[in-house]
């Protein structure tokens, strides 16, 4: 369970974009929460049952916490299990059922359409791995892929004559991604002219390579993502899943059908794909504060 937790922490900082603070905090309650189940013997997250949460719970207020606290402590919980259930980790959310405090809407950060340009032309091509960079953040996207899902690509995935890829999700799901003709080029280019280098005689198959001739892991592509954001100026804290969700909100706002964005991005549930009509929202609200007259 202590793994599942720092993966988890991991996962609000590299892909979430939280802050520090709000990683600790989340991290502080599920150790709690975490000494708790192991005090019962509990040592499976697949084992916790709503009751265990109600109980953990229940004890803090005895101790004399703080509404809020508790409140915070529930969210934490209720955070943690929607990753496990994403990632396919339990069985069952045991905290869907559950009534408590409104669960805080963490909109996912998005860039603008002028803010995609400048990262996607942040690498220089004439010099180093630019040109497989260049390939990967057109990758991200054009496809909206997962950070795993663009890790694990292979040569085969792509058909570049067709103008889609293949890529397997979660859960094992294999599902077809259209691409564009852009993304295609660059990849050409770094299939031919970077690539040989990188794979040497090796009869690695996976497209992208770091230059110790092996795939990429999660925090690589995240680092790379921030070196180049740094170079284009752009001061939000992005990340691998940031150009998944500026793919997903940039379709929605051009006028894509949710269904087929949710086809695309392989989420099994349409409410997933739901969060990008809230931040399609967001930027209608802010567009009529600051041009309408009476707002």
């Amino acid at each position: 369970m202590r793994v599942l937790i720092d993966n988890f922490l991991d996962y609000l900082s590299l892909e979430r974009g939280l802050s520090n603070n709000t990683r600790e905090a989340y991290g502080n309650d599920l150790k709690f929460f975490m000494e708790n189940l192991n005090s019962k013997k509990i040592e499976s997250v697949n084992k916790v049952t709503r009751d265990h949460i109600v109980a953990f719970l229940m004890a803090g207020k005895k101790r004399g916490l703080k509404t809020s606290t508790l409140s915070r402590q529930l969210v934490a919980i209720k955070v943690f299990f929607k990753y496990l259930e994403q990632e396919a980790l339990v069985s069952r959310n045991v905290t869907d059922s559950m009534e408590g405090p409104k669960l805080w809407k963490i909109l996912p950060v998005t860039l603008t359409s002028k803010e995609v340009e400048r990262l996607l032309d942040a690498p220089d091509l004439e010099k180093g791995y630019g040109i497989r960079d260049k390939a990967i953040l057109e990758t991200f996207y054009a496809t909206g892929l997962r950070v795993s899902e663009l890790a694990a690509l292979t040569i085969e995935n792509i058909h570049s004559s067709e103008g889609y890829i293949r890529c397997t999700g979660k859960g094992r799901k294999e599902r077809v991604v259209p691409i564009s003709g852009n993304a295609l080029e660059y990849i050409e280019r770094y299939m031919n002219e970077l690539r040989p280098r990188l794979s040497g005689e090796d009869s690695n198959r996976t497209l992208f390579l770091t230059n110790r001739k092996g795939p990429f892991s999660r925090k690589t592509l995240w680092a790379l993502i921030q070196k180049y954001a740094r170079i284009a100026g752009i001061s939000k804290r992005i990340g691998p899943h940031t150009l998944r969700h500026s793919f997903a909100s940039h379709l929605l706002a051009n006028g894509a059908p949710l269904r087929v964005i949710q086809e695309m991005l392989g989420h099994a549930d349409i409410a997933t794909t739901q969060v990008y009509t809230h931040v399609d929202q967001s930027r209608l609200m802010s567009v009529h504060h600051s041009y309408h007259p009476r707002s």
